[in-house]
């Protein structure tokens, strides 16, 4: 039995950002990550069937990667399938990187709107975080949009514009639509001591082997280990355990030979994503705990936030290269993003440049889902669209719901037999009325810009990229699960700190909250430990 001061389950995002935090304060921090290091060898950039890679061994659902290290994930309940990644870095490794921040009105959405509830903090409380998190792993963007609070200048400029992105903003500068160059975890300079600027090879979500993509396992993991932490690969955990007190005692994970071993700390930090977090606490049953760690309330996995999207691919007669560069959203419309009931809704969403795909992909149908017909035609067919198109990305708010949950499924499990999740999710009234909207909107665009055709895919399958709400925060114990620190209400020296804690989900990426959060939880972790185990 081993013991740290402070005990993280995940190597993610959040789980990588919080143990450089609470390191370069002194603590002796253990992270435990139950996939391995991804070598630049594995990504398939430089190979011919790279496209077959994306969807086979390098798929974003694990359900399909299959992996040692990957556990099965019930998704017979819900039209979009949670994506992930179990590795260091979590799924920061396939990462596109669009890196926008939350909005003010995002984190008062019961006041301002009269629905769901009000986080516990404000964007300016997160503020500070957001700064240093930038300043860490470096982003690429522009400073000034009026449409968003101010922020610092961008630690590299604005990834370069070409002829796709030349079209997009050609539509919208016809439409009076506001848009503006958006941050990217994406540097377009040199930054720090060994990265390199982006040189545009694409496509950034089976891997960056430049690691010009800021990542975690090319930003805070080595800076984190630097200060010592200990990083334990292929460690499966099944369980977080518990003291007569009901203090979290540490946990039980199973190593690389598949030895059961336990860990202990003083402080316990669980940071697996919005569907592995939810499924180690409700896993984590005990004599004090029966409905599962931290669950009093009954909410944990509960509230469960994807953010619906759509598709819409412009095909135009001027090649346009879409295919090539950086896969993320280069540009931002957030136009819609505010309430506004004419509209028949509330909340809003955005626009996203997200480009195009290779020829095997769009001859499968693209990003759209439209494939192109076999036969005699289908090089002519696939000529006018392959190099031809650009695909925005339509996402929408998704508002929190306690009928969309992750559960212990009563059979399925992993492969040391532990109980795997189990998802039930249903598209919200309000998400069915915004989404035909702003599909519309889309297809407006891609016509303003002069696209001769138009393809959609109204609800994207492979979309659940955002794992969100599982164990959302609050004041209130009977409502939330965790408080504005990450800290359980029931079970103090226990904290959550990934996506599971959204309130609410916005209409942005959520990677660059998520890691403003971890940065706020384990400064506050670090400024109060010693009372957490007193």
């Amino acid at each position: 039995m081993t013991k740290s001061d402070v005990l993280i389950v995940g190597s993610g995002a959040a789980g990588a950002a919080a143990a450089w935090s609470l390191s370069r304060n002194g603590l002796k921090v253990t992270c435990l990550e139950q996939g391995r290091w991804i070598e630049k060898s594995e990504y398939s950039h430089g190979q011919s069937d790279y496209e077959l890679a994306r969807q086979s061994e390098f798929h974003k659902d694990p359900n399909v990667r299959r992996w040692p290290e990957d556990y099965p994930i019930n998704v017979s309940g819900t039209p979009i399938r949670p994506l992930m990644m179990n590795a260091v870095g979590g799924s920061t490794v396939h990462w596109s990187g669009h890196f926008p921040r939350m909005r003010p009105s995002d984190f008062r959405v019961r006041t301002l709107d009269g629905i769901a509830d009000d986080w516990p903090l404000t964007y300016w409380d997160l503020e500070p975080f957001y700064e240093l998190n930038d300043s860490m792993i470096g982003v690429s963007g522009l400073a000034g949009d009026p449409g968003n609070p101010p922020r610092g200048v961008r630690q590299t400029p604005p990834l370069g514009f070409d002829v796709a992105c030349e079209a997009y903003f050609r539509g919208l500068d016809k439409l009076g639509w506001h848009w503006w160059p958006s941050d990217n975890a994406l540097i377009s300079e040199v930054f720090g001591h060994d990265r390199s600027a982006c040189n545009g090879c694409g496509p950034c979500d089976i891997g960056c082997p430049t690691a010009s993509m800021s990542s975690a396992h090319v930003t805070y993991w080595p800076m984190a280990m630097g200060n010592g932490v200990d990083l334990i690969t292929h460690a499966r955990v099944e369980e977080v355990t518990v003291d007569e007190n009901g203090s979290a005692r540490g946990v039980v994970f199973r190593d690389e030979a598949g030895v059961r071993r336990e860990h202990t700390a003083r402080v316990v930090i669980v940071a697996a994503n919005g569907i592995g977090t939810p499924r180690l606490l409700l896993n984590s049953v005990s004599s004090q705990f029966p409905k599962g760690l931290a669950n009093h309330s009954g909410l944990v996995g509960t509230h469960l936030m994807f953010h619906p999207v759509g598709f819409v691919t412009g095909v135009f007669d001027e090649p346009l290269d879409a295919q090539r560069g950086p896969l993320g959203g280069l540009m931002n419309c957030q136009e819609f993003y505010e309430t506004d009931l004419s509209r028949g809704f509330v909340r809003g969403f955005e626009l996203q440049l997200s480009r195009s795909v290779g020829p095997l992909t769009t001859a499968n149908g693209g990003l759209s889902g439209v494939p192109v017909a076999w036969g005699a035609g289908h090089h002519r067919a696939l000529g006018k669209i392959y190099r031809h198109a650009i695909t925005i990305t339509v996402m929408g708010e998704d508002l929190p719901e306690e009928i969309n949950r992750v559960t212990i499924d009563p059979q399925l499990t992993d492969a040391d037999g532990t109980p795997a999740p189990l998802v039930r999710y249903r598209l919200g009234a309000n998400s069915k009325k915004m989404m035909p909207f702003a599909i519309a909107r889309a297809q407006e665009l891609c016509e303003a810009a002069g696209a001769v055709e138009v393809l959609v895919d109204p609800l994207v399958q492979d979309s659940g990229w955002h794992l969100m709400g599982t164990c959302r925060m609050g004041n209130d114990p009977e409502r939330s699960v965790v408080n504005q620190w990450g800290c359980s209400h029931e079970c103090r020296n226990l904290f959550v700190i990934d996506g599971s804690v959204f309130t609410t989900s916005g209409a942005v990426n959520p990677t660059s909250t998520i890691q403003a959060i971890a940065l706020r939880c384990a400064d506050w972790v670090s400024q109060n430990f010693q009372d957490l185990y007193a």
